[in-house]
């Protein structure tokens, strides 16, 4: 006899859907997979297969997350201790690169004369067979792109690199093409662990929170974090210039207690506690934007857009705001100077070592974790704290083209009808991101010589190749497939349950497999790993 369970012990026991989910989770597979159509089009064959969703965040998938960090790890570890250079060597321009871009260079001198004729039918013409032309390029192999056929109407803004009299002075070297640090006794070549911060902006408790929140300057630490990286990239530039070869890094932003953020970089090579802490303090980031120090529209007393003028214009008067580019022209001094603390924190690494492999862990630790999530606020004046900032946050600017420059009467850059004053969507302003709006991985060009795709691809092959020298064979996949996203309410989507036990039973399949190369693999002294022939 089925024993009676009432209503509150029956919402006690776990759902369905929760047990699917940690299952996978058990198992190391997605719990919250895409589900996308997959067509092989040798056999006509139409699938729907559940796909890793890759978020980075583990509150979304823990299991996606973690896999991150264990490629950004490998990542990590494999640029950091280099002892030679990676090679990035351009190939030989082929004949048909070659071929095409002299064609290309004829088709625009055929615009320039299409222009001064005055023949806008054959100009757009050759436009066209330009875009096509720079596609099959693309398709050859070639990086980047050739000069555009439009003629810039403007030149380009220039502002003065004289250095500022309030910013020591830097020695400049030739920056020679090295990337790998010097050996030291013949056999020891350490790296730099480095972390800076940025400058005070009050005096602060052991929490982190202000100790005069009236005195605490939110606005400079607002403004400060949504220029970091900006800030970041210049130090990288003046640390290379300083010491006199490219200097590479592996890096991660993540915030303090006073919610400002700091930077973690694993940097190849050894510099100097002098020279690191000489870098920061002569290096500043300067704001060449219009003053945004007062909001001059707020509530109902927006600026409206008018459609004779073809921009905003002031609620009142109707008078039109300044286009983005006409209050650049009135700009005469940088809206803002970002700096970095006097906190910066140096140590020499040898590589294979385990304090390179605690480094490696303490700087990937919180890449599971969203920039808020890294801080939880354990009292009321911490919420305060951050209540403040994310409210200073969400009125400060953070491009050219944020919206929130219609609260400061100037029309941002690529204004338009649809453009709602005061409501950016940029994730500068989200609560997530604590103003850091950029990526929380900084990696340079030259670090391992492969990009995260590659480090992905080569743990692939490493199994793949594992399982084929124990005579395991994976199953034959199509080689001509086309992927599309499914509609929503697409009756042929089978339920997420249903997509994640199928995502647990061909991982148990992987494991099993994997798990048997590793044990031919390490047989009996003497043994062959693969079958013998009778």
């Amino acid at each position: 006899m089925t024993e009676y369970l009432n209503r509150s012990e029956r919402m006690k026991q776990p759902a369905a859907l929760d047990i699917a989910r940690a299952v996978a989770e058990e198992h190391g597979v997605c719990v919250r997979p895409l589900a996308k159509e997959r067509i092989d089009l040798d056999t006509g064959r139409v699938d729907i297969v559940p796909v890793p969703c890759g978020s980075t965040v583990a509150s979304v998938c823990p299991t996606c997350a973690e896999k991150n960090r264990r490629l950004r790890m490998a990542q990590c570890r494999e640029g950091w201790h280099l002892t030679s250079e990676p090679d990035f060597t351009p190939n030989a321009p082929s004949n048909d690169q070659r071929e095409l871009t002299e064609y290309r260079a004829d088709l625009v001198k055929a615009f320039r004369l299409a222009l001064d004729e005055g023949d806008e039918v054959g100009a757009e013409e050759v436009r066209e067979e330009v875009a096509e032309l720079d596609e099959e390029l693309r398709q050859l192999g070639v990086r980047g792109s050739l000069p555009s056929l439009e003629v810039p109407l403007k030149a380009a803004r220039k502002r003065s690199t004289r250095r500022r009299q309030d910013a020591p002075n830097l020695p400049r070297r030739p920056v020679s093409k090295r990337t790998v640090g010097k050996v030291f006794g013949g056999k020891y070549q350490p790296s730099t662990f480095l972390t800076l911060t940025l400058d005070s902006y009050g005096k602060v408790r052991s929490d982190g929170t202000p100790v005069d929140p009236s005195m605490y300057d939110y606005r400079r630490a607002a403004r400060d974090a949504v220029h970091f990286a900006a800030l970041l990239d210049r130090f990288v530039q003046n640390l290379r210039r300083c010491v006199g070869w490219e200097v590479q890094y592996f890096s991660a932003v993540e915030p303090q207690r006073r919610l400002a953020p700091h930077w973690h970089a694993a940097v190849r090579g050894s510099i100097s506690r002098a020279e690191l802490r000489a870098v920061a303090e002569a290096t500043y980031h300067q704001v060449w934007w219009p003053a945004h120090d007062e909001i001059k529209y707020s509530g109902d007393n927006l600026p409206v857009w008018d459609v004779r003028a073809k921009g905003f214009v002031d609620p009142q008067t109707r008078r039109a705001l300044p286009t983005w580019e006409e209050a650049l022209d009135e700009v005469e001094r940088p809206a803002h100077v970002a700096r970095f603390g006097v906190q910066v924190h140096s140590k020499g690494i040898l590589g294979g070592t385990e304090e390179a492999g605690r480094h490696i862990g303490y700087l990937t630790k919180y890449l599971t974790k969203s920039i808020n999530e890294c801080f939880e606020a354990q009292t009321a004046r911490q919420e305060n704290h951050a209540e403040r900032l994310c409210a200073e946050l969400a009125v400060t600017p953070c491009s050219p083209q944020c919206v929130l420059w219609l609260l400061y009467g100037v029309q941002p850059r690529g204004a338009r009808l649809s453009t709602v004053p005061g409501k950016c969507k940029g994730k500068a302003h989200k609560r997530t991101t604590l103003g850091v709006a950029g990526r929380r991985v900084l990696v340079s060009r030259k670090w391992s010589g492969k990009s995260l795709a590659d480090h992905k691809h080569d743990r692939k092959a490493f199994v793949r190749q594992l399982l084929a020298d124990v005579g395991i064979k994976p199953d034959d996949q199509p080689q001509r497939l086309v992927w599309n996203n499914v509609q929503p309410g697409d009756p042929n989507v089978p339920p997420r349950a249903h997509l994640l036990l199928s995502a647990v039973a061909e991982r148990r399949r992987w494991k099993a497999e994997y798990t048997a190369a590793l044990l031919a693999s390490a047989g009996p002294p003497g043994s062959s790993a693969t079958p013998q022939a009778a």
